[in-house]
This record gives C-alpha cells, sequence and structure tokens, in this order.
C-alpha cells in the first residue's frame, strides 16, 4: 500500500514537472512572437494585420500558460502537504521543480522587458501614422484650396474695350 501511494505522487509530481516545462516551451513561443512584432513594428512598410496576427497568436499562448498554471496549482493542492512532511523522499523532483521555476521566472522577467519595448515601438509607430495622417490632410486641404484659387482666377469677367481713339 505505501509502494502503491508513493508511486502515486511520483506520477503526480512528473506531471508537475512536464507542466513546468511545457510552460517554458510556451514562455519561448510568446518571445518568438514578441521577435516577429518587434519586426512588424519596425519595419514601416508593414501591415497591421500582420500585427495582429501575432497578437492572436500571443493570446492563445496566453490562454495556454492559464491552463498549465491551473493544473499545475491543483496537483500541487494534492501534493503538498506529502512534500512538506516528507521532502527527503521527493528532494530530486523538488529540485527539478525548483530548477524550472527559476527558469519560468527568468524568462517571465525577460518577456516582460520584450513586451515593453514592443509598447514604446507600437506608441512610436501609432505618433507616426497620426503624424502621416494630419500631414496627408493638409497637403489634400492645400491642394483643394490651390484648385479653388486657380479656378476662379481662370475665369475673367467680362470686360468692354473703347475701340474709340
Amino acid at each position: 500500500m505505501e509502494q502503491s501511494v508513493q508511486s502515486n505522487d511520483n506520477s503526480y509530481l512528473d506531471i508537475m514537472v512536464q507542466s513546468l516545462t511545457k510552460k517554458l516551451a510556451v514562455l519561448d513561443a510568446i518571445e518568438k512572437v514578441n521577435m516577429q512584432q518587434k519586426e512588424i513594428l519596425e519595419d514601416d512598410m508593414s501591415s497591421p494585420d500582420a500585427f495582429d496576427k501575432t497578437v492572436d497568436q500571443k493570446s492563445e499562448y496566453i490562454d495556454q500558460l492559464d491552463q498549465l498554471d491551473s493544473g499545475f496549482d491543483k496537483l500541487f493542492d494534492r501534493v503538498r502537504e506529502l512534500l512538506e512532511t516528507d521532502r527527503e523522499s521527493y528532494r530530486d523532483k523538488i529540485i527539478q521543480m525548483q530548477e524550472l521555476i527559476r527558469q519560468i521566472t527568468d524568462r517571465s522577467v525577460d518577456l516582460q522587458k520584450q513586451e515593453a519595448r514592443n509598447k514604446e515601438l507600437m506608441t512610436n509607430r501609432f505618433a507616426q501614422v497620426k503624424h502621416r495622417a494630419r500631414s496627408v490632410r493638409a497637403n489634400s486641404k492645400a491642394t483643394t484650396e490651390y484648385y479653388k484659387t486657380m479656378m476662379k482666377s481662370g475665369l475673367i469677367d467680362p470686360q468692354f474695350m473703347d475701340n474709340k481713339k
């Protein structure tokens, strides 16, 4: 019976390690999407649709992270007491999970920096677009005014000429 309980607990711990490993992989995928977003934001010729696709991808990855976190928390609640009372028996798994959590934390900090950088790039990009829109409106207005003026100057009021000498 004792062997069966420990085997079950080891299975839970294995699943928790897998969950952390998957989370690390998802964070790597988010990092790649962040790099794509950076390239898109730095390219003046890129389309908003390309950026929207990356936002959708990132949203899917975030949903995966939420599911992984939820599953991990549920498993941890099941084995928490056991880990607290018999740490030595599960020492290797605990060390493995701690290392994965450390890597996840480091990756999360890097992602936050990337997000801040991309936000700044996005702000700059919006400012450029706004400036271009103003410029186009101003040029359009100037062109319209020019044509109106030219059209009026083309019409010469009838004049009478005195042909007498």
